[in-house]
């Protein structure tokens, strides 16, 4: 059989390209049948250019025109290139979290696929409640599926925000309101737009290089943009960024790994398992955008993105006592051996009657005398083994359109793209047990690939028309959008998932660790839905500003949904204004939560048993409760007040967002004799080797409110341009309805307590002629951890942690040469601020601090970063 592991991911990769160039040409032969106006429309906003050099807009949440954070009449966090630049950070995840409060990103060490495509919460919602957009265009989601996702993105599947360079962003919108109504599913928690560098000319350079104060985590990091002339009336801006960068490592040594070493064993790495951020390796990235005038009233577009890296990352110790179906079979009483020929094979003792390790030089002197038919992977492996989990990522996208005004004002967009995101996932330093001796050269397994591909097509209109109650004309604005998503999973190779001739002695199957995807697990599955809104804006009177939007959608699987919402601006004097919405939303599963599968297989009892994940709408699944995936639902409820005078600018925004049926995975349900023989008897074949299953499901609601305020002052100090910054969020969720047998009382816990609740930075960017400094405090309320997922509140198992709150301090100072040519120096973490350690670490995993210590645990990084501008 073909291995589609190999050529599936990339198969049609080609056909898609050369999809989207004819669909370019034909967006462009329609448009210009179009009718053309003589000039621009009066009414139409000043451009992108003109406005920057006014004050800072965005173009979310009015499709009126361009707004400034202050005329806002929703809550926009706008954040410039200039922002990013003055960071150490070289991820644009970690770059944002760093100066919006309202969103947290953890390290995700040992998370499996988490750890791959990190997962980052808005508001404290899973990542497949923010909307993201790229140019005002939808973006694609990862094909990464969060199964391990610290209890608050268990099951999401959010956009992969990892793949943009950061030169090449003019700045990046954060729209802090439910938008469901106006862009779509997805946009519970809010909206975040990159926008790309459109200059046509001039560009940069530059390398930077970095470390952290414990010595390890080096980074290298390379970057480039540049802006050409595409035609006289056209650009063509380029942006790229290479990087590499070390693994850290903050361990100590595990307690059973300890107890084997004492016993003589002289194998056992020290420490067993590692805690820190994973390698990085050749991560790419690359961003193009274009643009043309046509016409006076006519301009084509184009923009995408291409990147790719490898992740490679830690794993849990393989305990050379005590791991089941791998060394023992008995608790870590005895070795477990395999009998290759069934002659026969003898026993050998791990502990002695008291219950302690026998001597490494004992035992090792029994395996040695084993008979040839006879064998255990305590020969090939005598202190045990770390596995090293990781994955190729790669992303690209591409959108094509063409917009314009006609001869009646009618400005209209008509666009189309294509993303895709793929993860081909790799373990090595691993076994398939089952497979006794004959392993893979290397231990090198490949599980297996998941791919994700979305398509859209969007038709955009919008026209200021006369009305004699407005003050300046109602703004109306609609659409339609049709898209098309595409969730696939590719096996693994064969070694991955067989079963080999030791599976029915007790030796597990699959790559250990993380047991590929078998031909069964493979397929492919699609859903289309299309949409269409309306967006109505208008100026009531001078002071009073009202909007309204309601979106109907209908998607191929589930039905139909239909959103709105209301918007509210009050300009109460010069300085002082008031802000409000309120809307309903949701969020629909992805193919990848209604159909994907995995299978981990064990002999149970003397039998082949699988343990399974599988679609709800599976009979066996339905058995136990389980049926098609619904949307989640939410309803959204913002109000504020801003405060602008000159160099003074400020606002307060409360928000509550309540989501219902909110996806879960459910536990495990065992299957019963009579389960299995009911199953059967209907056809259902697959039952007879099953074990227990779990499903996605719809089952929990909550109510998220919180407070945001934002205060930015510009004055002269210190003999140049000063600006203070200050961001805080309060969040706060409460689970007000849950299954105990779905999520427990350990995830709710963690769904109320895991974030802080406060969260804050405070800032001071000076410039002075070619000098530039910049501090930022950042601030951590407390935190909650369950300890690896112990899965209780109460108890002698359970491992809670509750960690501390934190003040983190960034510095960077700058200078600027008469060429061009540039120099920054700065630390991320000045002070090396750690966490409190972990109080299970030696116990347990090993871990130094809490892995999801809300503000990393790898302490202080220093910083150089050099370029050249032109």
């Amino acid at each position: 059989m073909e291995n589609m592991y190999r050529r599936g991911p990339r198969a049609h990769r080609l056909a898609g390209a050369l999809r989207l160039a004819l669909i370019s040409g034909c967006i462009v032969g329609a448009a210009s049948l179009l009718p053309a106006s003589p000039a621009r429309a009066q009414d139409e906003a000043p451009s992108a250019d003109e406005a920057k050099s006014l004050e800072v807009i965005s173009v979310l949440g009015s499709r009126k025109q361009p707004r400034s954070e202050a005329n806002s009449p929703v809550p926009v966090d706008i954040i410039s290139g200039e922002e990013f630049h003055n960071q150490g950070l070289t991820d644009v995840l970690d770059q944002i979290r760093t100066v919006v409060p309202s969103l947290n990103v953890n390290l995700q060490p040992i998370s499996d696929a988490a750890t791959l495509v990190r997962p980052a919460n808005l508001r404290g919602l899973p990542p497949d409640s923010t909307l993201v957009l790229v140019n005002g265009k939808r973006r694609h989601r990862s094909a990464v599926i969060t199964f391990l996702g610290s209890g608050l993105s268990d099951g999401s599947q959010g956009p992969d925000l990892s793949v943009f360079p950061s030169i090449g962003l003019s700045q990046v919108e954060v729209l802090r309101d439910g938008a469901a109504a106006q862009y779509g599913s997805d946009a519970i928690a809010g909206v975040i737009n990159f926008n790309l560098k459109s200059d046509s000319e001039g560009g940069s350079l530059e390398v930077m290089s970095g470390q952290h104060y414990a010595g390890d985590g080096t980074t290298a990091q390379i970057a480039g943009n540049i802006g050409l002339p595409f035609s006289p009336q056209g650009f063509a801006n380029l942006s790229f960024e290479y990087r590499e960068a070390d693994p850290t490592d903050r361990s100590v040594q595990r307690g059973d790994a300890a107890e084997v070493a004492a016993s003589g064993n002289p194998f056992v790495p020290d420490p067993a398992q590692v805690w820190g951020s994973p390698e990085v390796k050749r991560d790419f990235k690359l961003v193009a955008n274009l643009g043309l005038e046509l016409n006076d009233d006519l301009d084509w577009y184009l923009f995408g993105n291409a990147a790719s890296r490898d992740i490679d990352g830690g794993f849990y110790y393989r305990n050379p006592v005590s791991r089941a179906g791998v060394f023992s079979g008995d608790g870590g009483e005895s070795l477990l051996i395999g009998d290759l020929s069934g002659a026969g094979c003898p026993s050998i003792a791990l502990r002695d009657a008291a219950g302690n390790l026998r001597p490494f030089s004992a035992v090792n002197a029994q395996v040695s005398a084993l008979p040839s038919n006879c064998y255990t992977f305590f020969r090939d492996f005598p202190g045990g083994f770390t596995p090293r989990f990781g994955g190729v990522v790669r992303d690209g996208s591409l959108v094509t359109g063409v917009r314009g005004t006609t001869a009646g004002g009618l400005r209209w967009d008509l666009s189309a793209s294509q993303g895709r995101s793929e993860v081909d996932f790799y373990i090595y330093n691993t076994v398939n047990a089952s497979l006794g001796p004959n392993q893979p050269d290397g231990y090198r397994f490949n599980p297996g690939a998941y791919e994700q591909t979305e398509t859209n097509f969007n038709l955009d209109l919008v026209k200021v028309v006369d009305a004699a109650w407005t003050q300046y004309g109602l703004s109306v604005a609609g659409g339609l959008e049709w898209r098309e998503e595409q969730f696939e999973a590719f096996n693994g190779d064969q070694a991955s998932f067989e079963i080999g001739p030791l599976a029915s002695q007790g030796f597990l199957i699959g790559s250990n660790g993380f047991p590929g995807f078998s031909p069964r697990d493979a397929g492919s599955w699609s859903r289309s839905n299309y949409a269409a809104y309306v967006d109505l804006e208008a100026d009531l009177t001078d002071r009073l500003l009202l909007a309204t939007a309601v979106r109907f959608e209908d998607f191929e699987d589930f039905g139909t949904t239909t959103n709105w919402k209301l918007t509210g601006r009050f300009q109460a004097t010069d300085a002082f204004a008031l802000r409000g919405a309120v809307s309903t939303g949701f969020r629909a599963p992805t193919p990848g939560q209604s159909n994907v599968r995995a299978v981990t297989t064990q002999f149970i009892g003397g039998e082949l048993r699988d343990t399974a994940t599988l679609p709800p709408t599976n009979p066996i699944a339905r058995r136990f409760g389980g049926q098609p995936l619904q949307p989640e639902e939410s309803f959204n409820l913002s109000f504020g007040a801003v405060y602008s005078l000159d160099a003074w600018l400020f606002t307060a925004d409360y928000y509550r967002i309540d989501v219902e049926d909110r996806i879960a995975q459910s536990a495990n349900f065992a299957l019963s004799a009579e389960d299995r023989a009911a199953l059967v008897a209907q056809g259902v074949q697959e039952a007879i080797s099953l074990d227990s299953v779990r499903f996605f499901i719809n089952d929990f609601d909550t109510k998220t409110d919180g407070v945001d305020l934002v205060t930015s002052y510009q004055s002269d100090h210190f003999g140049g341009d000063t600006t203070y910054s200050l961001a805080m969020n309060w969040n706060r969720t409460e689970v007000t309805d849950f299954s105990p047998e779905i999520i427990g009382e350990a995830r709710v816990q963690i769904l109320e307590d895991a974030l802080p609740r406060t969260k804050g930075s405070f800032s001071i960017n000076h410039q002075r002629e070619r000098w530039h400094a910049m501090t930022r405090l950042n601030y951590y309320g407390s935190f909650y951890e369950d300890h690896v997922d112990s899965g209780c509140v109460v108890g002698p198992d359970c491992l809670p942690i509750y960690g501390d709150a934190a003040l983190i301090v960034d510095a960077e100072v700058g200078y600027k040469f008469g060429n061009g040519v540039f120099v920054n120096v700065g630390a991320q973490n000045l002070f090396d601020k750690e966490p409190e350690l972990n109080p299970y670490g030696e116990d347990v995993v090993g871990a130094k601090f809490p892995p999801l210590t809300p503000y990393g645990f790898n302490g202080g990084f220093y910083y150089v970063r050099m370029g050249w501008r032109f």
